[in-house]
């Protein structure tokens, strides 16, 4: 699913046009990206938190050159869902993950 079909489906759902839900999902998706770029998690309850992990310092191998070179600290974004959110789509698309 794009961002276009989740547009899509808000509009037709709420009655709002598709302009105004646009702007919806892009201003969230701007807030979420600047709050964690200030390190700041974004919990969402029932449904998620965005979090921003940090990855330690760590050596690895160069294979080309055959030389070990140190890969610095870095922070990630991660997704975690919600037990709810878990919950409900195991009991949408069972344990193999296919739609019943």
């Amino acid at each position: 699913m794009t961002k276009a079909n989740i547009v899509n489906a808000i509009a037709k759902e709420t009655g709002i046009d598709r302009a105004t839900v646009l702007a919806s999902v892009e201003g969230f998706m701007n807030q979420v990206m600047e709050a964690m770029n200030e390190g700041e998690n974004v919990y969402l309850r029932g449904f998620g938190s965005f979090i921003v992990k940090k990855r330690a310092e760590k050596a690895a191998r160069h294979i080309k050159n055959n030389t070990t070179i140190i890969i610095p600290e870095r922070h990630v974004p991660t997704f975690k869902p919600s037990s709810y959110f878990t919950e409900n789509m195991k009991a949408r698309l069972g344990k193999k993950g296919k739609k019943k």
